[in-house]
């Protein structure tokens, strides 16, 4: 049941892709700017905050605001996923109640659009990198295989968090109301080595892992080895949960929404 399900899922791609086009474009439907407003906010916030943190604390701008811009970039894609993600199945129970869709196209659906916005946003990061000249280099290509392990991550979790927030719909509340504090208790606005104690314990948070491991070869550095093996180790145990927990629910889902 599930590998029919993830089989018709891998044929339909371009549905997929062509879907959450549609939901972007949807979001901005009769803009002038459309999408682009996710990059001007983006760049906003960036100059907002890299200006007032580096003030306060003292803080070298040259390396301050692309680590900033790098953490909200990647926090911005990973809390889009997670804080829509308990709602996923709920806001297209239509076509799953009429259509024959595979179930699992919806997460796939979602954080496809979320990965369209974060395209949206890296321009800015861009910007940064020429303007405070950040250095370039062999490493920063390992940026793509790094984000292909983020997104392999991303999809188990808001996959979990769907199936769950379709049977325990207070999951969606309790997200929107933990996200904030986790912007806080991750290395969005600073990097884990600006704490000297404490910073340790940063790296107890998944979340973490997630944002390094991109943000490192953005910097013109190789992620460490242990932020690499966690995000393996992550998606390994975070799909073997999801495939097992989906196989069990699947017949269920369409009645719990």
């Amino acid at each position: 049941m599930v590998a029919d399900d993830l089989k018709r899922l891998l044929n339909n791609v371009s549905v997929i892709g062509f879907m959450a086009w549609c939901d972007v474009r949807s979001r901005y439907k009769r803009t002038v700017l459309g999408p682009l407003w996710l990059t001007l906010g983006t760049l906003l916030g960036t100059a907002g905050l890299g200006y007032i943190w580096s003030e306060l604390f003292r803080l070298d701008r040259s390396t301050f605001v692309p680590a900033l811009t790098c953490g909200l970039i990647v926090w911005q894609f990973l809390s889009g996923c997670i804080t829509e993600a308990p709602t996923t199945f709920n806001r297209q129970a239509g076509i799953i109640r009429n259509m024959d869709v595979p179930l699992s196209i919806h997460p796939v659906q979602m954080v496809t659009k979320h990965f369209i916005n974060l395209l949206h946003t890296a321009p800015v990061f861009v910007v940064v990198a020429v303007l405070l000249a950040v250095p370039v280099g062999w490493n920063t290509l390992l940026v793509v295989p790094c984000l292909l392990l983020v997104i392999l991550n991303l999809a188990w979790i808001t996959f979990l968090l769907s199936i769950l927030g379709a049977r325990f719909r207070d999951l969606e509340y309790l997200i929107a109301a933990v996200m904030p504090l986790l912007m806080f208790l991750s290395p969005v606005m600073y990097r884990p080595n600006y704490l000297p104690i404490s910073g340790r314990l940063l790296w107890l948070n998944p979340l973490s892992h997630l944002i390094e491991i991109v943000r490192y070869p953005l910097l013109g550095s190789a992620p460490p080895s242990f932020v690499v093996w966690t995000n393996v180790v992550m998606a390994v145990v975070g799909w073997t949960l999801v495939l097992v927990l989906f196989h069990r629910v699947h017949s269920r889902i369409a009645f719990w929404i």
